[in-house]
């Protein structure tokens, strides 16, 4: 049941982003002048390990399908992978590239969620979804992630800051979630905990995964977590967008994205605080 499921999580969707992943590196390497072949190994170890960082998220979030509040609790899961980044670039005392991903998923969201809503058809429902509220909380957190690259490293703190201020308003002002019948969850609740540890053992192994593709294409680390890994770990959102407007649940949907982008702004306030401190 288990390998049922992994195997029909994956789409062509995953497959498009797995080809871009390795044009990046492969034009990255050919601009640079680095390695075409070991950027083109870098580029499927990124894409290996971002794939069980992404699966074990979603057995996650299978298993807890049928908990109340089931879109603002994805939106938190969801932002696992970006948890990870944060986690692996403090470790390497890298605060662009431990910020860099949640950041950079603050751009991909709202782009992924136009897109889950063309291809599911639910584009109208999407955009009937407390339009104000949406487009500002969207507008306000992609602002701030693209603002952390202007601020100089001594106004750090002011940032912090106001990002705190900003979202947790936003967070407290959310809409309600619609009640909804669930289908059966596919696979057992014993699943979270080894999914977890998938998780932990992935975000492990990231760094010297990232750390080689960027030697060998000879691009920033910080370019590929905003870039490289806030697309991929922004396909756990994505997908679970789809799912729930599949499912007619646009509410949903929409704090999926509008959470995740207010933890990721969470996030990345913690990765420059626990830097600042270092």
């Amino acid at each position: 049941m288990m390998r049922q499921f992994i195997l029909d999580s994956i789409s062509p969707v995953d497959m498009i982003s797995w080809a871009l992943t390795a044009l990046f590196f492969l034009g990255a390497a050919a601009i640079n002048g680095g390695d075409l072949t070991l950027s083109f190994i870098g580029a499927g170890g990124v894409v290996m390990t971002m794939f069980l960082v992404g699966a074990s998220v979603e057995v996650m979030i299978e298993t807890l399908k049928d908990v109340k509040g089931i879109g603002t609790l994805t939106g938190f899961l969801t932002n696992g992978p970006e948890a990870i980044v944060v986690v692996v670039g403090l470790a390497t005392g890298d605060i662009l590239f431990a910020a860099s991903t949640p950041l950079g998923s603050n751009f991909m969201n709202p782009i992924l969620l136009v897109l889950a809503a063309l291809l599911t058809g639910r584009l109208m429902l999407t955009l009937k979804v407390h339009p104000a509220y949406t487009v500002s909380c969207l507008v306000v957190t992609a602002t701030f992630a693209g603002g952390f690259y202007l601020v100089d490293r001594a106004h750090y703190l002011f940032w912090v800051i106001a990002v705190v201020i900003a979202s947790v308003y936003f967070f407290l002002r959310r809409m309600p979630e619609q009640e909804e019948e669930t289908d059966d969850i596919a696979i057992s609740k014993s699943w979270f905990f080894p999914a977890l540890l998938c998780l932990i053992g992935a975000g492990y192994a990231l760094d010297p995964v990232v750390s080689f593709a960027s030697e060998q294409s000879m691009a920033p680390k910080g370019v590929i977590g905003f870039i490289v890994l806030s697309t991929l770990t922004s396909w756990p959102e994505f997908k679970s967008t789809m799912a729930l407007l599949r499912r007619g649940n646009g509410v949903a949907a929409v704090l999926n994205i509008v959470v995740s982008n207010i933890t990721n702004l969470w996030l990345a306030c913690v990765g420059v605080v626990v830097y600042l401190m270092m």
